[in-house]
This record gives C-alpha cells, structure tokens and sequence, in this order.
C-alpha cells in the first residue's frame, strides 16, 4: 500500500503517522465513506484516521468516525495493520502511515457524512464492487468476515 498523493500538512514526515480505521458491519451491510481529499479522494474506505497527541488509538477511532459518519461507537477486536509509505524521486519518503484496523459496532448517532468524508453509506455485500476501494480495504473487509476469500 503505497500509491498515492500525500496530505499537504503530512509531507515529508520526520517519524511515521499512527492512523487507524474500523470495519463497521450492521445487518449484513458494511459502513463506508468515500474519501473527500488525497490521498486517493473519490476512493471508498473505512472510516477512521489520524491518531492526535496524547489520545489512544480506540479514543482516537471513536473520535474519527463520529467526525467522518455522525455515529458513536464501540471499538472491538484488532484485525491487522499496515503500513502506507508514498516515495518520490531519490526514495525521499512523502508520507508514511502505519493504519491499524478494528472491527467496531454502532452505539448511537445519525449517519452523516463529514470531516473528510464525502459521503458515508452503507452497503450490501453485492454491492460492494461498485464502490471503487482503497488499496488494502477489501484484505481488511475480509478478514471482518463480510466478504469471502
């Protein structure tokens, strides 16, 4: 996973960026959010993202997908990480993430897309080849058990 354009506030990072996104499954439907900015805007992922100072990755998460889809929820298990690294010219590194993933349920809240988000829906597993996905997002919903190998 290391295609992309960077955040402009993230370039050229001195340290990786701690980032974390939930696989949030609900009467057999998945939540995704279309990605409002680079990298890979206009994309379908997970929600979540950047871990601030001083807060926990499942502060964090809760934190992120209420600002991205307006719902509160509940962190479960840990399914896996990986790392987003995007290089340039002479392999000086643009960004470089390292994204845990998680799988979560809904608590409460309105869905709504905001923050970064462009539009959060909820979608059928035969629906999913019509959203285009992140690279690395359909390992991730895998491994959540929404869609077999």
């Amino acid at each position: 996973m290391s295609e992309g354009l960077p955040l402009t506030t993230n370039a050229y990072p001195q340290h990786p960026r701690p980032s974390c996104h939930a696989a949030i499954i609900e009467h057999g439907r998945l939540l995704l959010i279309q990605r409002a900015h680079d990298p890979y805007q206009g994309w379908w992922g997970l929600p979540g993202g950047g871990v601030e100072l001083g807060e926990t990755v499942a502060e964090a998460l809760r934190r992120e997908v209420r600002e991205e889809t307006g719902l509160e929820i509940a962190v479960g298990r840990f399914l896996d990480l990986k790392d987003a690294i995007g290089r340039e010219g002479g392999n000086r590194v643009l960004y470089h993430y390292v994204i845990l993933f998680f799988t979560a349920t809904v608590l409460g809240g309105t869905l709504q897309a905001g923050d970064d988000a462009a539009r959060a829906v909820w979608v059928p597993p035969e629906a999913l080849a019509d959203h285009p996905l992140v690279p690395g997002a359909e390992d991730i919903i895998r491994l959540a058990g929404f869609i077999r190998a």
